[in-house]
């Protein structure tokens, strides 16, 4: 993913987040790490609800193993934000998610990130090809 300023029109799916009080930091605005929370939660929630996963009994779950982040403008409580989600890269046991974070109703991000999962099997934490409706999920999200 580019360092350049994301547009609302490249992400085919959004997911509303709610800001909290406490996610302000000592200067007024969202602290850097919270962005992290807020793709975490943008991505599971995808997951969970259109791809079934069971985070809880699931046979198979998804280990973030790269992550990283721009920032282009401030957000700050308690300002309504959408999460922009789609694919860059789905492989056989691993999908590359590219994020980026828009205020409601603005089409330039004020910040894109990336993360990595990998999809291992509970038990034995070795990769495993991703599950059937899972990968019918991640593929509506590819560019």
């Amino acid at each position: 993913m580019s360092s350049t300023m994301a547009q609302r029109a490249d992400y085919p799916h959004f997911q509303p987040i709610t800001t909290r009080w406490h996610d302000n930091d000592a200067y007024g605005h969202i602290n850097n790490v919270t962005y992290y929370s807020f793709f975490d939660t943008a991505v599971n929630t995808y997951l969970i609800q259109v791809g079934g996963l069971d985070i809880h009994d699931g046979e198979v779950v998804g280990f973030v193993v790269s992550s990283s982040c721009d920032y282009f403008a401030s957000i700050a409580f308690p300002d309504l934000i959408e999460i922009g989600l789609r694919v860059g890269k789905l492989g056989n046991s691993s999908v590359q998610y590219e994020l980026a974070v828009f205020k409601v109703g603005e089409s330039e991000a004020c910040a894109a990130g990336r993360f990595v999962h990998v999809f291992v099997d509970r038990t034995s934490n070795q990769p495993v090809p991703i599950p059937g409706r899972l990968r019918d999920a991640l593929e509506r999200l590819v560019v």
